[in-house]
């Protein structure tokens, strides 16, 4: 049973009318090449198992794997919180991943209680994603001091007092709101004495290093001290922030029993990125620990880096155990609002074993890099917990096949799931598909069926042949010679026999010539 922690009372920010939530209107429109997913009911109407006494499909999580050379040691001396990636394919010669940080600098002359960090946005480079270099920028002279290499990218000039951090590339804004920048970085600047320019910032470049000073802007003078968030939703063509509801808790003014716990998730909807967000409404709560949160005693929210892709906003939900552990759970949602977690809670990079680098804490960024049909995701990692300052942090890669994260796994002896009405967009059907690890062998088919779930002739299970390609997340189905863009414009629905299968994605593709 899916299990949702949301809780949206009012109008999100913009004044405008709340999304509703609602079953989506039939039959569902699909584009060529995208993904679907089918680990939540946006697309699944319905799923059962052959021996249903026994057996039942299910959904499953398949975190992705560490990569064998953890932790990268060139971020060790920087003690990094926050990780934001992109692979940048403009540069000449090969793509050039870029990296951006929150390094974290001891104070020499640190109090032995209070502030021991202070905190700047860094930067790194790789062309393998796995062999980084902190090149010696030297944009804020000022700051090498404490920097060294001096690889500082996001600062304010002659206010050596504010810091930056929380790094937070913006994807997929529309030209329009670019202002000319290949890319946008959020971040906050913090630090006392900074009132004025405190609070969450946007800020441009057209390189990737020199981020223009000028031209950055105030989205929320808010006192969100996370990994705060935006993307863009195309469908509804808005912002959204991700962020904490610190103008109502944890606000230390006025007389109060208690000032409440601001580690929650909040939200705020804007259309016009580059406006005063604060001006059109305040944050509201988001998400909130649920009672299956509390069995582990992971009572508090950190943060949720989210992006949106595929048509999913993709959350990574910082679940925080005061006053110790942080996991990452990756959480999806369709409207930014109502989101879907696993009963199981599963993380999306496991702790590593007893004694290793990355044991105790996990700030990872869902905001996954494509490396041909692999998906990379970048982290920080700590060993030892939140209470102490005496820990030390680095980054890491886990990486899984193209889409291969959550699943609906058939049993043994075979389990069904059935689409939605989907008007097919034309071409061929493609799934991305996997053997149960462990099982001795899998097999699955598919049926195309329609009004009443009658089978159209021809394209019943026993039809069905899959043809394997040299991308092994892109399997092609047919039914004898016959292709699903036989049914192109027309509504239809996709049922799916699994027999210890895994179903991650599929979609449509146009067909080869044949």
């Amino acid at each position: 049973m899916r299990v949702i922690a949301s809780v949206i009372l009012a109008v999100l920010s913009t004044g405008a009318s709340p999304v509703r939530a609602g079953l989506p209107a039939e039959p569902i429109e699909i584009e060529l090449g995208v993904p679907q997913f089918v680990h939540d009911d946006h697309l699944v109407d319905n799923h059962w198992s052959l021996k249903p006494k026994t057996q039942s499909v299910r959904r499953v999580f398949h975190p992705p794997r560490k990569h064998a050379s953890l932790p990268f040691p060139a971020f060790s001396p920087d003690n990094p919180s926050y990780v934001t990636v992109v692979l940048d394919r403009s540069v000449e010669g090969a793509p050039l991943y870029r990296l951006y940080y929150q390094a974290n600098f001891r104070l020499p002359d640190a109090p032995e209680k209070g502030k021991k960090y202070r905190t700047d946005v860094a930067y790194a480079e790789s062309r393998d994603g796995v062999s980084w270099i902190r090149p010696n920028l030297d944009l804020f002279p000022e700051k090498s001091g404490w920097a060294s290499p001096n690889n500082i990218v996001v600062g304010i000039s002659g206010r050596p007092e504010a810091e930056t951090n929380g790094p937070f590339l913006v994807e997929n804004v529309p030209v329009e709101q670019r202002r000319g920048y290949r890319f946008l970085l959020l971040h906050r600047v913090s630090g006392r004495g900074c009132g004025d320019i405190a609070g969450i910032r946007l800020t441009g470049s057209s390189d990737g290093i020199h981020f223009d000073e000028d031209g950055a802007h105030r989205l929320a003078h808010l006192h969100s001290d996370t990994a705060n968030a935006i993307c863009y939703d195309p469908a509804r063509g808005h912002f959204q922030l991700f962020c904490r509801a610190k103008q109502l808790y944890r606000r230390f003014r006025g007389d109060m029993i208690d000032t409440g716990a601001s580690r929650r998730i909040a939200t705020m909807r804007q259309t016009d990125l580059w406006s005063d967000w604060l001006a059109h409404g305040e944050p509201q709560t988001l998400l909130v620990p649920d009672e299956v949160d509390a069995e582990t005693g992971r009572l508090y929210f950190y943060g949720m880096p989210t992006v949106h892709r595929h048509g999913l906003y993709w959350g990574g939900l910082q679940c925080f155990r005061l006053n110790d552990y942080v996991h990452t759970e990756l959480v999806t949602s369709r409207d930014g609002v109502h989101w879907d977690r696993l009963p199981s809670r599963p993380a999306l990079v496991p702790f590593g074993p007893e004694d290793s680098w990355d044991d105790t804490m996990i700030f990872a960024s869902p905001g996954w890099v494509e490396s041909g049909n692999e998906w990379r995701f970048y982290y920080t990692g700590w060993d030892g917990p939140h209470g102490t300052a005496e820990r030390s942090g680095n980054v890491g890669m886990a990486a899984c096949l193209r889409e291969r994260l959550f699943a609906r796994r058939g049993p043994v002896a075979g389990g069904v799931v059935c689409t939605r009405e989907i008007t097919w967009p034309g071409g061929d059907l493609w799934i991305n598909a996997a053997q149960v690890p462990e099982a001795d062998d899998c097999a699955i088919s598919v049926r195309i069926s329609g009004d009443g779930r009658d089978t159209h002739e021809g394209f019943d299970h026993a039809d069905s042949r899959l043809l394997t390609t040299d991308d092994p997340t892109r399997t092609t189905v047919q039914w004898g010679e016959k292709s699903l863009d036989a049914f192109a414009g027309r509504p239809i629905r996709i049922e799916f026999l699994l027999r210890d299968a895994d179903l991650f994605t599929f979609g449509a593709t146009a067909p080869p010539e044949r």
